[in-house]
């Protein structure tokens, strides 16, 4: 079964109001809170492509784009 392989993770920096919504979602621990209090993606290699940060962020401030790998 083919797994997605990550091809850009971006967040809108000024569009992120630093709720976490996306960090308590991210079940492989990508995304952390930085000293302003905005999202950013610390380990982009352990991200799994479920684009659950993508989805759960009020603000729609998080795109992640994937494309099928092979494994």
């Amino acid at each position: 079964m083919a797994k997605a392989k990550l091809e850009s993770h971006h967040i809108e920096r000024e569009w992120c109001k630093g709720c976490g919504i996306c960090v308590a979602f991210c079940p492989k621990q990508v995304l952390e809170l930085d000293r302003h209090e905005k999202a950013v993606a610390k380990r982009l290699d352990d991200c799994i492509c479920c684009k659950l940060c993508e989805m759960r962020c009020p603000d729609l401030a998080i795109q992640v784009t994937c494309r099928k790998g092979s494994e």
